[in-house]
């Protein structure tokens, strides 16, 4: 999913997807050590995934916090 399609989703459904997703790169990560997964790409697509989404997750809290960023 692009970045764009996550930034319509609440919070709370970026926080479940995250839960999601880390269970599916442990299950996909088990998988290739055993050799019974042989699509190594899957792997890195979720990988990137959750990046984006602890990116945007991110992102809302430096809008919503009170700490002024000091640009230099």
């Amino acid at each position: 999913m692009k970045a764009k399609e996550w930034r319509e989703k609440s919070s709370g459904e970026r926080e479940k997807m995250i839960a999601e997703l880390r269970d599916k790169l442990r299950t996909v990560r088990f998988g290739l050590v055993t050799r019974e997964i042989k699509n190594n790409s899957e792997y890195q697509k979720i990988k990137k995934d959750i990046a984006r989404l602890l990116t945007l997750q991110r992102e809302d809290f430096d809008e919503t916090s009170d700490v002024k960023k000091n640009i230099v």
